[in-house]
């Protein structure tokens, strides 16, 4: 039997061998390209990264708030009979805001006048009566000091017809025992007028009291008359209604709350992780859409809700023409002042405490990706925490799809 072997001829092996150095050149400059790129220069935009002092401000947000509020409550009982002002009209402190009825009050006022006119009528008669036992003590006084005027006239005659010899001693002993009488009778006498005059005084001034304690509670039942007509009290807006018409209140039932329109302060909400660093009095730049307004904290809460905490900030400039309670705004916090910062304009792109892939230039023209760690983002500064260096050149062009290249060569 015979066996042929073919020979291999020699051509295929050149095909073979220059197929797999094929494949090794495609999968060398397959691994060799996704290292490194060429990008023409003039398509890249970069930022330089600046160095120095740079104030730290949070983003906060909130609403205008009124400063002045006023909570309007029912002076007595009583029914709702009218409602002149329905909330969001602006108000002055005269306005009234609705009307409350109460027949009983109306009443009790009548009567309280009633009792005053009484005792005061009562008074001026116990004045009249008074006058009279007042002349009555006179009266007396007056007759004792005639008596005594005749018993000394008597004494006098005696002592001239006992010098003549005429009277006896005994006629004026009893003349001058008549004068000493009298004489103690008239201090006896004006002493029961001091005292009767000094508890007259008394005896007026508690009537006064009384006239007066029903003076006050004239005037406090015609005040919480006049009340039911309830008015705001300051100027402003009215915020809110509690009450519908016909309903019945209280004494002290809440009625109404009435707020200052000009005098507005900031209600802020912080970052809860910032808030422990924000000062009392710390600035604040406040966005009303129409423009800046200058403020600064004056009381932060230390309650967490939500991830935030509320603070008030008191308002320093002027208030911008759509200023009112209620508006929504924006601002910006004082943190601390950081004086050697790394930082950077920020754009698209860029977020605040985030760390980053991002290309920057080298000095033999490069950009290789690097591992920036971003800080807070301060009126449109990003402070830079790690990865970038003073005067570093970052690329600020959108190259995301070259994300894969560690490097990228730049062409001129």
């Amino acid at each position: 039997m015979k066996i042929e072997l073919n020979q291999q001829k020699p051509w295929k092996k050149w095909i073979m061998l220059f197929t797999f150095l094929l494949l090794l050149g495609y999968a060398s400059y397959s691994v060799i390209g996704k290292g490194s790129k060429s990008i023409s220069a003039s398509v890249i935009n970069f930022q330089t990264v600046e160095s120095g002092a740079l104030d730290i401000y949070t983003n906060a947000y909130g609403e205008f708030a009124s400063a002045r509020e006023r909570l309007l409550t029912a002076p007595a009982q009583g029914k709702v009979s009218e409602i002149l002002v329905r909330p969001g009209t602006l108000v002055t402190p005269e306005t009234i805001i609705l009307k409350l009825s109460n027949p009983k009050l109306e009443q009790e006022v009548n009567e309280a006048k009633g009792l005053l006119a009484q005792q005061q009528a009562q008074l001026e008669a116990f004045k009249y009566e008074q006058q009279n036992a007042r002349l009555n003590y006179r009266g007396n006084i007056a007759n004792i000091e005639a008596e005594i005027e005749k018993a000394q006239l008597e004494l006098t005659v005696n002592e001239d017809l006992l010098s003549l010899g005429v009277a006896s001693k005994i006629e004026l002993q009893r003349a001058k025992l008549a004068v000493k009488q009298q004489t103690k009778r008239l201090t006896f006498e004006k002493q029961k007028y001091q005292q009767f005059k000094e508890m007259q005084g008394h005896q007026l001034t508690q009537r006064d009291i009384t006239i007066n304690q029903q003076l006050s509670q004239v005037a406090l039942l015609q005040q919480q008359l006049s009340d039911m007509s309830v008015k705001s009290g300051i100027s402003g807006s009215l915020q809110n209604l509690e009450v519908e018409l016909g309903q019945s209140v209280s004494l002290g039932h809440a009625l109404a709350k009435v707020g200052s329109n000009k005098e507005l302060i900031a209600k802020l909400r912080l970052p809860q992780h910032q808030a422990d660093q924000i000062d009392i009095n710390a600035p604040v730049i406040i966005n009303t859409q129409k423009g800046k307004v200058s403020a600064h904290i004056s009381r932060i809460e230390s309650i967490v809700n939500n991830g935030s905490v509320l603070a008030e900030a008191v308002i320093d400039s002027e208030l911008t023409s759509n200023a009112r309670p209620s508006l929504s705004i924006s601002a910006q916090v004082f943190v601390k002042h950081k004086k050697d910062a790394l930082y950077i304009a920020q754009t698209t792109g860029l977020r605040p405490q985030t760390k980053q892939s991002l290309f920057v230039r080298t000095q033999n023209d490069l950009l290789e990706q690097r591992e920036v760690t971003f800080g807070e983002l301060s009126q449109e500064k990003l402070l830079i925490t790690s990865g970038l260096s003073f005067d570093d050149e970052l690329v600020s062009t959108d190259i995301s799809q070259y994300k894969q290249f560690s490097e990228i060569t730049l062409t001129h």
